[in-house]
Order: C-alpha cells, then sequence, then structure tokens
C-alpha cells in the first residue's frame, strides 16, 4: 500500500483555516524560494512566510492531527513531521513533474504529505498526481480536510489551477523505518492483527502476533 487518504481536521476547524486564509495583507512567498534548484524550474506557486503567525498556527494544529492519528501512525511509523509550509495556487499555478529532495535541515523525507484546505468548488483543477509501478500515476482532489501520504522518492506534481485558489498544508515525515516494503509489510500485520482483535478479541495467538509485529518494528527501525 503506497498511498494512505484519510480524514485528518474536522469541518470546522477547516472552516477556521479558510476564512483565516482569506485575510488581506498575509505574508505570501514566491514557492520557488523553498524548492530545489531542479524543483524550482518547474514550480509557480505562492507560499505563506514560515515565520508568520499564521502559518505556524494552523501547521502546529496539523502536525498534532498527523502524530495522533492511529491509522496514520501505524501507515508511517512517526519519528518526526517537519518542514510543513502552506501553499496558494491560483489561476495558472502548477508544480512541474519532480520529486522531493531526499533531506531538509529539520529530518530525513521518507514520506510526503498534502493536507487540502480548500473545498471542491472553491477551485478548478489543481490535481496531485503521482507515479507509482512505472508509468502508472493516481490523481488526488481531495476533500477538505483530508490528507494523501504517500513516499517521497515518488515522481509528483501539481496540475494547472484553472480558475479560483487551491490553498494546501504540505510536508514531511521522517519514518522509524526507512524502507517503504517493510513500512508496508508491517501496516498490513498491524492492520491484521488490529482487525482481529476487534472481532474475535483478544487470545493467546493474537499476542503472538501483536509480539512478532514489535519486534518487527524494533528490528527494521533506523
Amino acid at each position: 500500500m503506497e498511498f494512505l487518504t484519510h480524514t485528518l481536521l474536522p469541518d470546522d476547524e477547516i472552516k477556521d483555516i479558510q476564512q483565516r486564509l482569506l485575510a488581506p495583507d498575509l505574508p505570501w512567498r514566491d514557492g520557488r524560494l523553498t524548492a530545489g534548484d531542479q524543483a524550482a524550474l518547474v514550480k509557480q506557486n505562492h507560499q505563506l512566510a514560515p515565520d508568520s503567525e499564521l502559518t505556524i498556527s494552523i501547521t502546529k494544529r496539523i502536525s498534532y492531527a498527523l502524530t495522533n492519528d492511529p491509522l496514520i501512525k501505524s501507515f508511517s511509523l512517526i519519528r518526526k513531521v517537519h518542514s510543513l509550509l502552506i501553499s496558494r495556487s491560483s489561476s495558472g499555478d502548477s508544480y512541474g513533474w519532480h520529486v522531493d529532495n531526499p533531506f531538509s535541515r529539520y529530518g530525513r523525507r521518507d514520506l510526503s504529505f498534502t493536507v487540502f484546505l480548500s473545498d471542491h468548488d472553491s477551485y478548478q483543477g489543481g490535481s496531485l498526481s503521482i507515479q507509482s509501478g512505472g508509468e502508472t500515476t493516481t490523481e488526488f482532489r481531495l476533500a477538505a480536510g483530508q490528507v494523501v501520504v504517500y513516499p517521497s522518492s515518488t515522481l509528483h506534481c501539481v496540475q494547472p489551477v484553472e480558475s479560483g485558489a487551491r490553498f494546501v498544508c504540505v510536508g514531511w515525515i521522517e519514518s522509524y523505518v526507512k524502507s517503504l516494503e517493510d513500512r508496508s509489510l508491517l501496516f498490513n500485520l498491524d492492520a491484521g492483527a488490529r482487525g482481529m482483535l476487534a472481532r474475535y478479541g483478544r487470545s493467546d495467538e493474537l499476542d503472538l502476533i501483536f509480539q512478532s509485529y514489535t519486534n518487527a518494528v524494533r528490528r527494521l527501525s533506523s
């Protein structure tokens, strides 16, 4: 399982964030300032100044939600959530095909995530496209408050926004387990064991499965 989509923020928090992002005179900056040399050639959007009060408020809330969500924790095996930024793409903006840098000064980039902050009907276009399995492309245009988590090693892009404005929060996760294949194996094992616990209750056999899962995480962690 390469991608995870999930509802992260409740409606009332999303509405508050949306209103605050539409305030006048916010410190929007050229998005190319945070891109690598190659990515900057294909990036056209704006990002909220990272030290602004609004950026800090939103990214703290999203970081907290990510690190406390059981499904995302199981999928990502989060060591650290870092380098979050708030992006605005207006009509004509896009972010061409690129791969994220493996590191930032704040940590390793094992998984990338995009939290959609705009309602569907407030903009057109702007899908997040991710390549997987050769030339297979999956597109994501999620409801406000939903997140997609995906490997930072994949090629991905943001399709041109045709109208309106697309607001998202993007960031990265450093996982305890570097390998995508190992994380997928552990996630499936954890999900299967939790499903059996919910359906049949605790058993000695299930205790052995949870023991094996825990020790596998310990062994595969970096």
